[in-house]
């Protein structure tokens, strides 16, 4: 069972699910739901197993994830009957909208510095925590890989985003930093190469990888904004900067503070 906030918006605005990135947790898309809710939309944002509220014994970078970004969208569904629907997903929070049994179904899926590979991943991490032994991650990377993900029950050959990517069918906003060193642009345009849905790609410039809507608020707002009122409603009239530094009503603060413990997404 995980915890999640839910905050319902206006009827036939759209709805849509925030997926958080690895060691993170639901606040961190707070600033991402109040510019949606402040738009209209309903939104629900999810504490993935082993973050923030939800139990769970190891982080899985997405392969049990999966699960759980399924169990939300599942749960957004009977919340809010009838509304199309948009994913924005962070990091293993998108990775985890493309693996598992096949990638989630909605209207419109927004992306932000997804991994292609958990090799990659992994990789790119250890080029940056070592520091001037950077050049030695690549050499690492496999051994590692191989000693930890069965301890915490992670197929690393199920963790490629990049090879699934393609079999996604609704419309597809990507986002990355052009100085991320975690998910590099070269790993990101890779990504968006495989895609074949109608697609959109955003590079967002001297931001690295980190909350791409706290680094160009007013921008994101009004690319991601304008991209889910045109696939939710048709519309993208009145969306752009609508929530900028907008707050939750009392209503929907309540639901984002107290109602998590009362409405489940499994």
């Amino acid at each position: 069972m995980i915890h999640a906030w839910l905050a319902p918006g206006r009827p036939g605005a759209g709805a849509v699910l925030l997926l958080h990135g690895m060691g993170g947790n639901r606040t961190d898309m707070l600033g991402r739901a109040r510019f949606l809710h402040s738009a209209g939309f309903t939104v629900l944002a999810p504490d993935f197993q082993a973050h923030g509220e939800s139990p769970g014994q190891h982080i899985t970078f997405g392969e049990l994830e999966s699960l759980d970004a399924r169990a939300a969208l599942s749960f957004l569904r009977s919340a809010a009957p009838g509304e199309r629907i948009g994913i924005i997903g962070v990091s293993m929070g998108g990775a985890a909208s493309l693996v598992g049994s096949a990638p989630l179904e909605a209207d419109a899926l927004v992306l932000e510095s997804v991994y292609p590979t958990l090799r990659d991943a992994v990789s790119d991490r250890l080029h940056v925590w070592l520091g001037p032994l950077g050049f030695l991650g690549g050499a690492v990377t496999p051994a590692l890989v191989q000693l930890v993900a069965p301890h915490i029950g992670v197929d690393p050959d199920s963790l490629r985003p990049i090879d699934v990517i393609g079999n996604v069918t609704e419309p597809l906003l990507m986002i990355a930093g052009t100085d991320d060193q975690y998910t590099r642009l070269s790993e990101t345009r890779a990504l968006y190469a495989h895609a074949t849905s109608p697609k959109q790609l955003w590079e967002v410039e001297g931001a690295g990888h980190e909350d791409l809507h706290r680094f160009a608020p007013a921008e994101y707002e009004r690319r991601v904004g304008d991209f889910l009122a045109t696939y939710l409603r048709g519309s993208a009239v009145g969306i752009a900067g609508a929530g900028a530094g907008a707050a939750l009503d009392s209503a929907s603060a309540c639901a984002f503070s107290e109602a998590v413990s009362r409405r489940e997404c499994r």
